[in-house]
């Protein structure tokens, strides 16, 4: 459908910052968004799939729903108001200290938000590449988890391991608040790189000529997950793939197969990947140089 192809991912995002916009203080918007984007993308995937092969079983959807997607909700509903409530003075008093003040308060929030955005994918992407550089990143953010799925949707976009959530995935938007002192403009950006990461998972045939200069699109990071190890060491942006445009690691074209290996791991082999990966793994730091092996 032409509206869900070129409408879909300019519209949600509009609906994620109107929607936090006009209830900034409501707790009940962040569970809101996270779920009910996964929700209607899920509803979208079931009727108009882009490949209906990688339709996923209900049952299947949720049980990562329960392992998964438990505790990336988890982390946004608790973690972020316990954040806001105690960490941020710290990082304010830290701020007043070392006498950084630069963050521009005068300009209008939502170009707040856009401007946090940015700057928080510019630390994922530096994040995320060095996850494919070096092994031992790779396997102590238990990155391989997230790339080991051989059927992508939306619910794909909170399939993190743990460790990647507490170690790697919360520290670009901290980064930003210590150092620029952003406050509710990094709470906005966050969950608009909720909803674009979920987009960018999902299966359905969208649009990138116009979003996808700056905004990351499925067929982008759908690309980013192919088992072939080239193709997997491309387009690192999460949300934005400006800084993949910028920095020579923008990739285009048919993605064949996703997954880090021939085979999809269980569920308990993705969990134990950090300590043991798959012996057929294909695109992790060094395969290839294990495959001349």
């Amino acid at each position: 459908m032409a509206i869900i192809k070129y409408g879909l991912q300019p519209g949600l995002m509009l609906g994620t910052l109107t929607l936090w916009y006009y209830n900034p203080e409501s707790l009940w918007v962040y569970p809101l968004i996270a779920i009910g984007a996964q929700i209607f993308l899920g509803v979208l995937e079931y009727l108009y799939p882009a490949r209906r092969d990688w339709l996923q079983p209900p049952s299947y959807k949720l049980a990562l729903s329960f392992v998964f997607i438990g505790l990336f909700i988890f982390s946004v509903t608790c973690v972020v108001p316990l954040y806001m409530a105690y960490l941020n003075p710290l990082l304010d008093q830290t701020r007043l200290t070392l006498g950084i003040n630069i963050w521009p308060e005068h300009w209008p929030l939502l170009t707040q938000v856009f401007l946090a955005f940015f700057l928080s994918e510019f630390i994922w992407y530096w994040f995320h590449r060095a996850e494919h550089r070096w092994q031992w990143f790779w396997r102590l953010s238990g990155h391989g988890a997230h790339h080991a799925f051989k059927k992508l949707g939306a619910i794909n976009a909170g399939t993190n391991h743990p460790l990647e959530l507490l170690l790697v995935l919360s520290l670009p938007s901290a980064i930003v608040e210590l150092v620029f002192g952003a406050g509710m403009a990094v709470v906005g950006s966050t969950l608009l790189v909720i909803t674009t990461a979920s987009i960018a998972h999902s299966n359905l045939d969208l649009n990138t000529k116009v979003v996808g200069w700056l905004f990351t699109t499925n067929q982008y990071h759908i690309h980013h997950h192919s088992v072939v190890h080239a193709e997997s060491n491309t387009n690192f942006g999460c949300a934005a793939i400006l800084w993949d445009r910028v920095f020579g690691t923008f990739s285009k074209g048919l993605t064949l197969e996703t997954g880090v290996a021939p085979r999809e791991p269980s569920l308990w082999q993705i969990f134990l990947m950090p300590v043991l990966e798959p012996d057929d793994i294909q695109t992790a730091p060094l395969s290839k140089d294990k495959t001349a092996q």
